[in-house]
């Protein structure tokens, strides 16, 4: 199975700009939709932002993060990255990236969609 490599995250104050990445050294990459989902303490993992395979164009965007986050793919580098800028306390969570190459995962940013997944990283955002 392929494997995911997460990287970023840390503690940052609100306003602060953090940027996540993934890398999926050793498959092909370019063919895989890809999603980053968070999941808050006590709640349930969520999407985030999702990003197709096809053009590369993202086809959703949570509204809690429109405006502030952005999803990009580096085909050559087999690298996502979760640009995150004017962060809030309530972005707090642990993030995760995901790959799938369904045709349901190419329309659908849900967990039950994305069938591999990375290890998960914090981003915690507190004064």
């Amino acid at each position: 199975q392929a494997q995911i490599v997460q990287s970023g995250g840390g503690l940052v104050q609100p306003g602060e700009s953090l940027r996540l990445s993934c890398v999926t050294p050793g498959f092909s990459f370019q063919i895989f939709n890809i999603g980053w989902f968070r999941q808050a303490p006590g709640k349930e993992r969520e999407g985030v932002l999702c990003i197709d395979s096809t053009i590369g164009s993202t086809y959703y965007t949570a509204d809690s993060v429109k405006g502030r986050f952005t999803i990009s793919r580096d085909n050559a580098k087999s690298t996502v990255y979760l640009q995150m800028n004017s962060l809030k306390p309530e972005d707090t969570g642990v993030y995760y990236c995901a790959f799938d190459n369904s045709y349901y995962s190419q329309y659908t940013c849900q967990e039950g969609a994305f069938g591999t997944w990375g290890q998960g990283t914090q981003v915690t955002v507190s004064p």
